[in-house]
Protein backbone atom coordinates (compact mmCIF):
# COMPACT_ATOMS: atom_id res chain seq x y z
CA UNK A 1 0.00 0.00 0.00
CA UNK A 2 3.23 2.18 -0.24
CA UNK A 3 1.98 5.98 -1.78
CA UNK A 4 -1.74 4.78 -1.84
CA UNK A 5 -3.11 6.00 1.42
CA UNK A 6 -3.86 8.99 0.03
CA UNK A 7 -6.25 7.59 -2.46
CA UNK A 8 -7.96 5.21 0.15
CA UNK A 9 -8.21 7.92 2.79
CA UNK A 10 -10.12 10.10 -0.34
CA UNK A 11 -12.37 7.13 -1.48
CA UNK A 12 -13.00 6.85 2.47
CA UNK A 13 -13.76 10.43 2.91
CA UNK A 14 -15.57 10.62 -0.58
CA UNK A 15 -17.60 7.58 -1.14
CA UNK A 16 -19.83 8.53 -4.07
CA UNK A 17 -17.85 8.58 -7.22
CA UNK A 18 -17.34 9.76 -10.95
CA UNK A 19 -15.03 7.80 -12.43
CA UNK A 20 -13.28 8.95 -16.04
CA UNK A 21 -11.26 6.72 -17.65
CA UNK A 22 -8.64 6.39 -20.23
CA UNK A 23 -6.32 4.81 -22.64
CA UNK A 24 -4.01 4.09 -19.45
CA UNK A 25 -6.57 1.50 -18.10
CA UNK A 26 -6.35 -0.81 -21.52
CA UNK A 27 -2.16 -0.89 -22.35
CA UNK A 28 -2.06 -3.87 -20.10
CA UNK A 29 -4.21 -5.68 -22.29
CA UNK A 30 -1.69 -4.84 -25.26
CA UNK A 31 -3.87 -1.99 -26.98
CA UNK A 32 -1.71 0.96 -27.53
CA UNK A 33 -2.05 4.62 -26.39
CA UNK A 34 -2.10 7.93 -27.81
CA UNK A 35 -0.27 9.85 -25.91
CA UNK A 36 3.72 9.76 -24.03
CA UNK A 37 3.78 10.62 -20.23
CA UNK A 38 3.61 14.53 -21.60
CA UNK A 39 0.75 14.61 -22.91
CA UNK A 40 1.69 14.67 -26.49
CA UNK A 41 0.96 12.41 -29.45
CA UNK A 42 3.05 9.67 -29.99
CA UNK A 43 1.62 9.95 -33.68
CA UNK A 44 0.26 11.72 -35.80
CA UNK A 45 -3.44 12.91 -35.20
CA UNK A 46 -5.79 10.51 -35.78
CA UNK A 47 -8.90 10.39 -38.29
CA UNK A 48 -11.14 13.59 -38.49
CA UNK A 49 -14.96 12.99 -39.38
CA UNK A 50 -15.15 15.51 -42.00
CA UNK A 51 -11.68 13.62 -43.63
CA UNK A 52 -13.71 10.07 -43.25
CA UNK A 53 -16.97 11.45 -44.73
CA UNK A 54 -15.82 13.52 -47.72
CA UNK A 55 -13.01 11.33 -48.73
CA UNK A 56 -13.23 7.82 -50.50
CA UNK A 57 -9.77 7.35 -50.54
CA UNK A 58 -9.27 8.71 -46.59
CA UNK A 59 -11.73 5.86 -45.91
CA UNK A 60 -10.07 3.25 -47.68
CA UNK A 61 -6.90 3.93 -45.69
CA UNK A 62 -8.95 3.12 -42.67
CA UNK A 63 -10.71 0.12 -43.41
CA UNK A 64 -7.30 -0.81 -44.57
CA UNK A 65 -5.37 -0.17 -41.50
CA UNK A 66 -8.24 -1.35 -39.30
CA UNK A 67 -9.29 -4.47 -40.88
CA UNK A 68 -5.21 -5.66 -39.77
CA UNK A 69 -5.87 -3.70 -36.46
CA UNK A 70 -8.95 -4.94 -35.46
CA UNK A 71 -7.40 -8.62 -34.03
CA UNK A 72 -5.83 -7.09 -31.23
CA UNK A 73 -8.91 -5.13 -29.82
CA UNK A 74 -11.27 -8.37 -30.12
CA UNK A 75 -8.95 -10.13 -28.18
CA UNK A 76 -8.29 -7.65 -25.93
CA UNK A 77 -9.01 -8.94 -22.43
CA UNK A 78 -9.69 -6.72 -19.42
CA UNK A 79 -7.16 -5.21 -17.07
CA UNK A 80 -6.23 -5.37 -13.43
CA UNK A 81 -7.72 -1.69 -13.48
CA UNK A 82 -11.14 -2.67 -15.22
CA UNK A 83 -11.58 -5.44 -12.48
CA UNK A 84 -11.17 -3.28 -9.95
CA UNK A 85 -13.59 -0.59 -11.32
CA UNK A 86 -15.74 -3.31 -11.70
CA UNK A 87 -15.25 -4.37 -7.88
CA UNK A 88 -15.62 -0.62 -6.76
CA UNK A 89 -19.29 -0.87 -8.46
CA UNK A 90 -20.72 -3.54 -6.88
CA UNK A 91 -19.52 -2.34 -3.24
CA UNK A 92 -21.33 0.71 -4.09
CA UNK A 93 -18.52 3.28 -4.70
CA UNK A 94 -19.24 4.34 -7.60
CA UNK A 95 -21.97 6.75 -9.43
CA UNK A 96 -20.98 6.37 -12.82
CA UNK A 97 -18.03 4.81 -14.88
CA UNK A 98 -17.45 7.32 -17.91
CA UNK A 99 -14.64 5.78 -20.38
CA UNK A 100 -13.32 7.64 -23.44
CA UNK A 101 -12.17 4.26 -24.58
CA UNK A 102 -14.09 2.45 -27.35
CA UNK A 103 -13.00 -0.87 -26.47
CA UNK A 104 -16.15 -2.73 -24.37
CA UNK A 105 -13.76 -3.88 -21.81
CA UNK A 106 -15.62 -2.39 -18.50
CA UNK A 107 -18.33 -3.93 -19.38
CA UNK A 108 -16.56 -6.88 -20.03
CA UNK A 109 -14.87 -7.13 -16.64
CA UNK A 110 -18.23 -6.19 -15.04
CA UNK A 111 -19.08 -2.82 -14.71
CA UNK A 112 -22.70 -1.84 -15.42
CA UNK A 113 -22.92 1.91 -14.88
CA UNK A 114 -20.94 2.60 -17.93
CA UNK A 115 -21.17 5.96 -20.59
CA UNK A 116 -19.22 5.05 -23.50
CA UNK A 117 -18.51 8.97 -24.26
CA UNK A 118 -16.74 8.15 -27.70
CA UNK A 119 -18.57 4.74 -28.65
CA UNK A 120 -17.69 1.59 -29.30
CA UNK A 121 -15.63 -0.06 -31.95
CA UNK A 122 -17.15 -3.02 -31.97
CA UNK A 123 -20.10 -1.62 -33.56
CA UNK A 124 -20.50 0.19 -37.22
CA UNK A 125 -23.14 2.29 -38.16
CA UNK A 126 -24.77 3.40 -41.44
CA UNK A 127 -24.02 6.94 -42.20
CA UNK A 128 -27.27 7.09 -44.40
CA UNK A 129 -29.87 5.02 -42.63
CA UNK A 130 -28.39 5.16 -39.21
CA UNK A 131 -28.45 1.10 -39.27
CA UNK A 132 -25.89 -0.47 -36.64
CA UNK A 133 -24.22 -3.75 -36.65
CA UNK A 134 -21.45 -5.85 -35.45
CA UNK A 135 -17.67 -5.21 -36.39
CA UNK A 136 -17.03 -8.57 -36.59
CA UNK A 137 -19.30 -8.97 -39.19
CA UNK A 138 -17.56 -6.58 -41.29
CA UNK A 139 -14.15 -7.86 -40.06
CA UNK A 140 -15.32 -10.93 -42.16
CA UNK A 141 -16.37 -9.04 -45.27
CA UNK A 142 -13.54 -6.88 -45.37
CA UNK A 143 -11.37 -10.00 -45.26
CA UNK A 144 -13.05 -11.81 -48.01
CA UNK A 145 -12.92 -8.81 -50.41
CA UNK A 146 -9.29 -8.09 -49.52
CA UNK A 147 -7.20 -11.27 -48.98
CA UNK A 148 -4.08 -9.94 -50.35
CA UNK A 149 -4.12 -7.66 -47.52
CA UNK A 150 -3.84 -10.20 -44.58
CA UNK A 151 -0.14 -11.40 -45.76
CA UNK A 152 1.46 -7.58 -44.23
CA UNK A 153 2.98 -6.97 -41.76
CA UNK A 154 1.65 -3.88 -39.62
CA UNK A 155 2.44 -2.77 -36.09
CA UNK A 156 -1.16 -2.55 -34.29
CA UNK A 157 -1.96 1.43 -33.62
CA UNK A 158 -4.57 2.58 -30.76
CA UNK A 159 -8.10 1.83 -31.05
CA UNK A 160 -8.09 -1.01 -33.81
CA UNK A 161 -5.61 1.05 -35.93
CA UNK A 162 -2.89 -0.17 -37.87
CA UNK A 163 0.38 1.37 -39.25
CA UNK A 164 0.29 0.98 -42.45
CA UNK A 165 1.75 3.79 -44.74
CA UNK A 166 2.78 4.04 -48.78
CA UNK A 167 0.28 1.81 -50.22
CA UNK A 168 -2.21 2.18 -52.97
CA UNK A 169 -5.44 1.75 -50.74
CA UNK A 170 -7.46 2.77 -53.89
CA UNK A 171 -7.49 -0.80 -54.28
CA UNK A 172 -8.78 -1.78 -51.23
CA UNK A 173 -12.32 -3.31 -51.60
CA UNK A 174 -15.00 -1.21 -48.95
CA UNK A 175 -18.43 -2.54 -48.96
CA UNK A 176 -20.96 -0.46 -48.56
CA UNK A 177 -24.25 -0.76 -46.19
CA UNK A 178 -26.30 -3.39 -47.30
CA UNK A 179 -29.62 -2.12 -46.36
CA UNK A 180 -29.24 1.48 -48.30
CA UNK A 181 -25.65 1.61 -49.75
CA UNK A 182 -24.99 4.25 -47.32
CA UNK A 183 -20.81 5.05 -45.92
CA UNK A 184 -20.12 2.72 -43.10
CA UNK A 185 -18.66 4.27 -39.94
CA UNK A 186 -16.64 2.43 -37.11
CA UNK A 187 -20.00 3.92 -34.04
CA UNK A 188 -17.23 6.00 -32.24
CA UNK A 189 -17.02 9.63 -32.17
CA UNK A 190 -14.07 10.94 -34.32
CA UNK A 191 -12.09 14.01 -33.73
CA UNK A 192 -14.12 16.84 -34.95
CA UNK A 193 -16.91 14.71 -34.59
CA UNK A 194 -19.28 16.01 -31.60
CA UNK A 195 -20.40 13.30 -28.27
CA UNK A 196 -24.13 12.86 -28.56
CA UNK A 197 -25.55 15.01 -26.38
CA UNK A 198 -27.22 12.44 -24.47
CA UNK A 199 -24.22 11.34 -23.35
CA UNK A 200 -22.80 14.29 -21.82
CA UNK A 201 -26.77 14.77 -20.08
CA UNK A 202 -25.86 11.57 -18.58
CA UNK A 203 -22.83 12.28 -17.06
CA UNK A 204 -23.65 15.71 -15.81
CA UNK A 205 -26.82 14.08 -13.86
CA UNK A 206 -24.12 11.71 -12.04
CA UNK A 207 -21.90 14.37 -11.32
CA UNK A 208 -24.54 15.97 -9.73
CA UNK A 209 -24.97 12.73 -7.62
CA UNK A 210 -21.11 12.41 -7.13
CA UNK A 211 -18.82 13.32 -3.87
CA UNK A 212 -16.06 13.29 -5.85
CA UNK A 213 -14.41 12.56 -9.66
CA UNK A 214 -11.64 10.01 -9.91
CA UNK A 215 -9.51 10.02 -12.78
CA UNK A 216 -8.14 6.98 -13.95
CA UNK A 217 -5.26 6.06 -16.92
CA UNK A 218 -6.26 9.28 -18.69
CA UNK A 219 -4.46 12.93 -19.50
CA UNK A 220 -7.72 14.46 -20.42
CA UNK A 221 -6.08 16.04 -22.96
CA UNK A 222 -9.17 15.63 -25.37
CA UNK A 223 -12.10 18.04 -24.22
CA UNK A 224 -14.92 15.52 -23.93
CA UNK A 225 -13.69 14.20 -20.98
CA UNK A 226 -11.45 17.02 -19.79
CA UNK A 227 -14.90 19.08 -19.07
CA UNK A 228 -16.62 16.98 -16.58
CA UNK A 229 -13.26 17.95 -14.62
CA UNK A 230 -14.22 21.49 -15.38
CA UNK A 231 -17.62 21.88 -14.21
CA UNK A 232 -16.83 19.26 -11.21
CA UNK A 233 -14.34 21.72 -9.75
CA UNK A 234 -16.94 24.68 -10.15
CA UNK A 235 -19.38 23.10 -8.12
CA UNK A 236 -16.83 22.37 -5.62
CA UNK A 237 -16.35 18.53 -5.89
CA UNK A 238 -12.58 17.80 -4.98
CA UNK A 239 -10.36 15.41 -8.01
CA UNK A 240 -8.15 13.24 -8.09
CA UNK A 241 -6.36 11.41 -10.52
CA UNK A 242 -4.48 8.00 -10.98
CA UNK A 243 -1.83 8.48 -14.06
CA UNK A 244 1.58 8.32 -14.72
CA UNK A 245 2.27 11.78 -16.57
CA UNK A 246 1.05 15.04 -17.32
CA UNK A 247 -2.37 15.59 -17.51
CA UNK A 248 -4.40 18.37 -18.64
CA UNK A 249 -6.23 19.23 -15.26
CA UNK A 250 -2.81 18.81 -13.29
CA UNK A 251 -3.40 22.36 -11.78
CA UNK A 252 -6.55 21.84 -10.39
CA UNK A 253 -6.36 18.10 -9.03
CA UNK A 254 -6.78 17.85 -5.62
CA UNK A 255 -4.52 14.80 -5.28
CA UNK A 256 -2.53 13.03 -8.19
CA UNK A 257 -0.51 9.71 -8.07
CA UNK A 258 1.81 9.07 -10.70
CA UNK A 259 1.76 5.08 -10.37
CA UNK A 260 0.90 2.25 -12.35
CA UNK A 261 -2.99 2.55 -12.51
CA UNK A 262 -3.99 -1.29 -12.38
CA UNK A 263 -2.18 -1.61 -9.23
CA UNK A 264 -3.40 1.67 -7.46
CA UNK A 265 -7.02 0.58 -8.49
CA UNK A 266 -6.86 -3.47 -7.57
CA UNK A 267 -5.31 -1.98 -4.16
CA UNK A 268 -8.06 0.35 -3.42
CA UNK A 269 -10.56 -2.24 -4.00
CA UNK A 270 -9.06 -4.79 -2.45
CA UNK A 271 -9.53 -3.48 0.85
CA UNK A 272 -11.51 -5.06 3.12
CA UNK A 273 -12.37 -1.30 4.71
CA UNK A 274 -14.20 -0.71 1.47
CA UNK A 275 -17.65 -2.15 1.99
CA UNK A 276 -21.02 -1.14 0.47
CA UNK A 277 -21.72 2.54 0.83
CA UNK A 278 -24.58 3.79 2.70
Amino acid sequence: MDGLQPLIDFVHQHPRLLVITGAGCSTAAGIPDYRDEHGAWKRREPMRYPVFVGDMLARQRYWARSMLGWPTMAGAQPTAAHHALAQLERAGRIVQLVTQNVDGLHQAAGSSKVVDLHGRIDTVCCLGCGTRSPRRALQEELMARNPAWLALDAHSLPDGDADLEDLDFATFDVPACPHCGGVLKPDVVFFGESVPRERVAAVREALAQADAVLVAGSSLMVYSGYRFVEEAVKAGKPVVAVNRGRTRADSVLGLKLEADVGRALAALASLHAIEPAA
